[in-house]
């Protein structure tokens, strides 16, 4: 049989994978620490997706994490600069918002003192627990800030939608570029010009962006079974970020309604929008995602528009109620109705193993 040893990359090398594999950090309830675990345990990358938390949460979270693995991991923030809004703002976005609250027997929605938490206290404390890997979605650090998390022993990954992204990054001294294709579900990472030039295919941006920047790249958007992680290698990836793939896991906290959405989704079903949390991200079509954004000029910026109204889908989400949820999917997610329901993201990781070794050797073979 074909070595598939000789497929590895170096960045695989680097955290001992068997598979090249980053389980994307997906916030919001996907990326629980059990989840995290069980994909490092098994061979790939396991990521947590700590945005939504205080500094103090993340902490406890990377603890629960390292209870569970000795293995690598990695955590994920959202670069965010402190934002006060405008009460105009507030108000005109909860009037579009309210009359959905109603629908749940919530009273209409009022100014929030915090909109999301203090990233440089997030950044600090990531700093302090010396993390394995860390990556940042929606803008750039300080080349300081990336100094001190290698004295820290953390490995640096950032975020790119196109190239002139990837290239500032570099400039920062990251060690690593993920790669967001415009197939991946959630929020959209561009932080240089506008949403609508970012749109970039992982196919065309992969590439792109390892000729250009020269450092290892993680393919991410589109990506759902071995096939699709030696394609992302044979562009010059040195892993494949896989996001959707894990949100139906059996570790994923997300409501039922969500998870049989992704599963029963058909190939066109996803939309991108800035309607529901201020900021472009690609999700199941729903009625929140079309009442929202038939008042996009109330939509306030995120996380100001993501914070009024989580209240609404965490209501949503204990009623299992998939209409009024932020239903973050990927094009890909039809590809996942073969695996079996509930799958632990463990035995998700050995099935990947499984057919990348396989698609790689068959490529071997064609080759010989």
């Amino acid at each position: 049989m074909t070595n598939t040893r000789s497929f590895a990359s170096p960045f695989a090398e680097r955290f001992d994978l068997r598979v090249p594999v980053v389980q994307a950090p997906m916030a919001g309830g996907p990326t629980s620490p059990a989840m995290v675990a069980g994909v490092s345990n098994a061979g790939a990358l396991g990521f947590l997706a700590a945005a939504p938390f205080t500094a103090e949460k993340l902490a406890s979270e990377v603890a629960a994490i390292r209870a569970l693995t000795a293995r690598p991991f990695g955590v994920n923030l959202f670069v965010l600069e402190p934002y006060a809004p405008d009460d105009t703002i507030v108000r005109r976005a909860l009037e579009a918002i309210d009359p959905l609250r109603a629908e749940f027997g919530l009273p209409p929605g009022k100014p929030l003192e915090r909109y999301a938490p203090d990233f440089r206290a997030q950044l600090e404390m990531l700093i302090e627990l010396r993390v394995p890997v860390v990556s940042f979605t929606f803008g750039l650090i300080s080349r300081e800030d990336i100094e001190r998390l290698h004295a820290a022993g953390s490995y640096v990954i950032g975020t790119a939608t196109h190239v002139a992204e990837g290239l500032a990054w570099r400039e920062l001294g990251a060690d690593a570029i993920a790669a967001q294709g415009a197939e991946a579900g959630a929020h959209r990472g561009t932080f240089i010009g506008r949403f609508e030039d970012a749109l970039v295919g992982t196919m065309a941006l992969v590439p792109q962006l390892v000729d250009a920047t020269g450092l290892p790249v993680l393919a991410a958007g589109g990506i759902m079974d071995g096939r699709g992680i030696v394609a992302a290698l044979a562009l010059g990836a040195q892993a494949a970020q896989m996001g959707t793939a894990f949100l139906t896991c059996a570790e994923s906290t997300i409501p039922a309604d969500w998870k049989a959405r992704v599963r029963s989704a058909p190939d066109n079903a996803t939309a991108v929008t800035r309607a529901i949390t201020g900021r472009h991200a690609r999700g199941i079509r729903n009625p929140l995602m079309q009442q929202l954004s038939e008042h996009l000029d109330a939509v306030a910026p995120y996380p100001v528009q993501n914070a009024l109204t989580q209240e609404l889908r965490q209501t949503a989400g204990r009623a299992d109620n998939g209409d009024y949820l932020s239903l973050w999917s990927g094009q890909g997610a039809p590809l996942g109705r073969k695996r079996r329901e509930g799958l632990p993201a463990a035995e998700l990781v050995e099935q990947l193993h499984a057919e990348w070794r396989a698609a790689a050797a068959d490529i071997a073979r064609l080759a010989d």
